[in-house]
């Protein structure tokens, strides 16, 4: 994209463009809160597609296939406030820093991205302006207003991850992770192998830094919160009969798991 030098950059999202977020349950009254930060693969009207075909969007690279139904499902079956983030991981990574190379990728999984070639400044910045903040900061309120009415959270970032990448096979079904903090993600991760059927990984198939990730830096441990990332491999989750089935293990498990985190708030 060529730069736009001084000149106003055209607002980014239209009227015909979805909203940013959707907040499920907003008066859910469990201790859960989840987040999914890459729900959706919308793109602005105004961006084309990124000049991508929808089939690259609909990719693993698009978006994490599976967790906004998942997500809801478990929000529903916990009464819990659940947030998903709507607008594509390549317009935006909404789990990055902003300083990330990877915040607004021009290649992913080897494709290249056209529409985030050589973007200026005012470009980048406008795409944070339009969605990265916006989003985080409904988060912030909500934890904040917790805060204030002395509500117990245990916070869950909600993703997914591809079976295959780079032709390795990934042989787990679901990955627990974490950073400093290990305490909701040693019980949760012991609680899923318990379950007897599942290979779980440990920081895999991926792990977090503050500088690779925005979640459980800013929002678990900016705020101290009890928290934990949780990947479950698309495979699994691609249709409405496995999302209801993971939304119905991890509802079980969570409630199990309740009074052990819950003391540790």
């Amino acid at each position: 994209m060529a730069d736009t030098g001084s000149f106003p950059l055209p607002a980014l999202l239209g009227a015909d463009d979805p909203a940013v977020y959707t907040v499920h349950r907003p008066q859910g009254r469990s201790p859960f809160v989840l987040l999914a930060d890459h729900a959706g693969q919308a793109v602005p009207a105004a961006l084309g597609g990124l000049d991508l075909p929808q089939s690259e969007l609909n990719r693993h690279i698009g978006w994490d296939i599976g967790i906004a139904g998942t997500t809801r499902a478990l929000a529903e079956r916990l009464d819990a406030w659940a947030i998903e983030q709507t607008y594509s991981r390549l317009l935006i990574d909404c789990n990055r820093p902003l300083a990330s190379p990877t915040l607004i990728p021009e290649t992913s999984d080897h494709t290249r991205i056209p529409g985030n070639v050589a973007l200026s400044d005012a470009q980048r910045q406008q795409r944070i302006d339009a969605i990265h903040a916006p989003y985080h900061a409904r988060i912030e309120a909500e934890l904040e207003a917790r805060r204030t009415q002395s509500r117990p959270t245990l916070l869950v970032m909600m993703h997914s991850f591809t079976p295959s990448m780079n032709g390795f096979e990934r042989p787990w079904h679901a990955g627990v992770l974490y950073h400093r903090d290990t305490r909701f993600a040693h019980a949760l991760l012991q609680a899923l192998r318990d379950e007897g059927d599942l290979v779980v990984g440990d920081n895999e198939p991926y792990s977090v830094s503050s500088t690779s990730d925005y979640a459980v830096p800013v929002h678990g441990e900016g705020r101290e919160l009890v928290h934990v990332e949780l990947e479950i491999r698309q495979d699994l989750i691609a249709d409405a009969a496995g999302q209801i089935a993971w939304a119905e293990r991890l509802a079980r498990v969570f409630r199990a798991l309740e009074p052990r985190l819950l003391a540790m708030v």
